[in-house]
């Protein structure tokens, strides 16, 4: 089934696969029994609906997901249900890409004004007078 990110960005099976293994945890028996965690690989250097700019802030957010080869793998198992679980890895894989496709603001770098120099200056005086008062009296006090 296809990730829908935006109405214009729409990851295909093609790019993803998916891995079902046994889950740790609370569960009893189901535990035990059932493969419901879920490793949901993606092909981002593959993948053929990205900008390489997105591509490239989207490696950034990966983090720890990034794999050697230029995937990113999701795991998921916290629910108990394998439908679930691969709900949540697709809804957080397409969380990700909706975040790297945003562009980041551009910083301008700006000045203190006047009145903040002045204020720091102050500041500066009056904090060197209170601890000048600290000192010994001289000869001439």
């Amino acid at each position: 089934m296809p990730i829908y990110v935006t109405t214009e960005i729409v990851i295909p099976d093609s790019e993803l696969s998916v891995s079902f293994m046994r889950s740790g945890g609370p569960g009893g028996q189901n535990v035990n029994k059932v493969s419901s965690a879920v490793q949901l690989r993606w092909d981002l250097l593959g993948s053929t609906q990205l900008s390489p700019r997105v591509k490239a802030r989207l490696r950034g957010l990966a983090g720890h997901r990034l794999l050697d080869d230029g995937g990113i793998l999701i795991a998921a198992r916290t629910q108990r249900s394998q439908e679930q679980n691969r709900r949540d890895a697709e809804q957080r894989l397409a969380e990700m890409i909706r975040e790297a496709l945003v562009e980041p603001k551009k910083r301008y770098a700006t000045k203190p004004t006047k009145a903040a120099k002045r204020r720091r200056v102050d500041s500066k005086t009056k904090r060197g007078s209170s601890k000048k008062l600290r000192g010994r009296p001289g000869l001439d006090d």
